[in-house]
């Protein structure tokens, strides 16, 4: 089965011909439109739980699980890498901006969105360090350390 990519717009501009003309031809296939207003009344009253789908994982296409989006987690991933390596959070912004990441509502990384993932990045920390990719980085640190392969360092 063919990967299918997704992605979640805020439009800035009236969804006319020209615009959705321009996607179709980028080879976008239009899903879903979803539409919002606000209720008299709906600030106070509970509408049942609602939560934000944690950053590194998405709904799945049958719906029924999250899975975990590819994307994300390489920003996750590098993020923990930066961090371990003792980089302050405005250079791990600049990593992540300089790699044209982009936070989930399209927005450039900064101190601040970097500062709200840490809690993200302490719930996933254990499955990170246990990962494969993980391993590989300790043994190339440990080559670094050794002075054996200087050269192996490749971030900023």
């Amino acid at each position: 089965m063919a990967k299918i990519e997704r992605i979640r717009e805020v439009p800035t501009r009236l969804l006319d011909a020209d615009y959705l003309r321009e996607r179709a031809e980028a080879g976008w296939k239009l899903v879903a439109i979803e539409w919002q207003r606000p209720v008299e009344g709906g600030e106070g009253e509970a509408r049942g739980l609602v939560e934000e789908i944690p950053f590194g994982l998405r709904v799945a296409e049958d719906c029924s699980r999250l899975e975990e989006d590819p994307t994300e987690k390489e920003i996750l991933v590098l993020m923990m890498d930066l961090i371990v390596d003792d980089y302050p959070l405005s250079k791990v912004a600049e990593e992540l901006n300089r790699r044209r990441f982009r936070t989930r509502q399209g927005a450039s990384w900064s101190v601040v969105t970097v500062f709200n993932m840490l809690p993200r990045l302490i719930e996933v920390g254990p499955r990170i360090f246990s990962s494969d990719e993980w391993a590989e980085r300790r043994r190339r640190l440990l080559r670094v350390s050794d002075g054996s392969a200087a050269s192996d360092r490749r971030l900023m």
